[in-house]
């Protein structure tokens, strides 16, 4: 026994959670320094660039005129739609054909394709979250939007698109590892997703016979969320974040089996 007290066990779950923590943690440092290196700003970019997409939308809306099917101002349904749509396109994108160029880390035991997936994925979440929290502050400050009516279901919309967006890349990002088809129809494949995801209209304003199928997308019903909590007295929003979750956890089982398949069929360089 150690003088602070019973030592814990190496085998135990808090000694395993702490090594992989350090893994994902290293993994995180390594990857704002490959994407963003030390000069300039640095890894601020991570914030910065989701920054730069959101208000470049919004001015361009803004001088269009753009019309969205509703009364919301623009700068209101340029951060909630296009932060959202950042949220589940980033996060696969980042991880589609990402264990190969990974495969000498695979030499040290402690390091597994999880965690470099899970390193990838916190770094795309909160550099979006950052991001939308930043803009949401400013745009409110200059009277461009209200704060949220409702901030517990903005979160809540935020954590189901996010909640989607990692277990979409699992699984995609895995299956990549097993053949390179699944890196040339996933490009092809968000940008035809990107108009369907509902961050340019409301379902409210869609025909009724389309809105049901429109509503079989999970993304959808995140936006949608978001949206109920920033200004829901405005609109009628529909969404259904249980049959979200129920798609989210199916998709992030089938990530996880995917992942492990490709673990045992790992070879490192």
């Amino acid at each position: 026994m150690d003088e602070n007290g019973p030592e814990v066990p190496r085998t135990s779950f808090a000694h395993s959670f702490a090594i992989q923590r350090r893994v994902i943690h290293a993994l995180i440092l390594r990857e704002v320094i490959t994407r963003f290196g030390r000069h300039n700003i640095g890894f601020l970019w991570l914030f910065v660039e989701p920054m730069i997409f959101t208000v470049g939308v919004t001015l361009i809306w803004s001088a269009l005129k753009a019309v969205h099917g509703s009364s919301l101002t623009i700068a209101a349904f340029a951060v909630t739609g296009y932060s959202s749509v950042l949220v589940w396109r980033n996060m696969p994108s980042r991880l589609v054909d990402s264990i190969e160029p990974n495969l000498s880390l695979m030499y040290h035991r402690n390091v597994k394709i999880f965690d470099i997936f899970a390193s990838r994925l916190l770094l795309e979440g909160v550099s979006v979250a950052t991001s939308f929290l930043v803009l949401t502050i400013i745009f409110a400050a200059i009277g461009w939007l209200s704060l949220p009516e409702d901030p517990l279901k903005v979160v809540g919309g935020w954590l189901m698109l996010a909640w989607w967006g990692s277990a979409l890349g699992m699984f995609v990002g895995a299956l990549s590892h097993r053949s390179e088809l699944v890196d040339k129809f996933w490009h092809p494949m968000q940008y035809l997703l990107f108009p369907l995801s509902g961050s340019a209209w409301l379902v409210d304003s869609l025909p009724p016979e389309f809105r049901e199928w429109v509503l079989l997308l999970p993304m959808v019903h995140g936006v949608e969320c978001v949206r109920d909590g920033f200004f829901g007295s405005e609109f009628v929003a529909h969404y259904d974040l249980g049959y979200m979750a129920t798609i989210n956890l199916v998709l992030t089982l089938l990530g996880l089996v995917e992942i492990r398949r490709a673990g045992r069929n790992l070879v490192p360089a």
